[in-house]
């Protein structure tokens, strides 16, 4: 039973972090084509934006590897 709670923890730190990436880049990616249809030179600061985000899930796999060391 232990092991299962492991693996639905792990499953849970990945899944909840990928959601708010993707919730995350929706609303930057958004924000940045509106910014980009009004002023063409906003295209690099849009794409840093939106690659921000990303970093949300590399915390998720650390957490999700975290939890299942545990398991061992």
């Amino acid at each position: 039973m232990a092991n299962e709670m492991i693996a639905i923890g792990a499953a849970i730190a990945i899944g909840i972090s990928a959601l708010a990436t993707a919730w995350a880049e929706k609303e930057i990616g958004t924000a940045a084509i509106g910014a980009m249809a009004e002023k063409e030179g906003l295209f690099s600061k849009g794409l840093i934006l939106t690659v921000i985000p990303e970093t949300i899930i590399i915390f998720g796999l650390v957490i999700a590897l975290q939890i299942l060391s545990l398991a061992h």
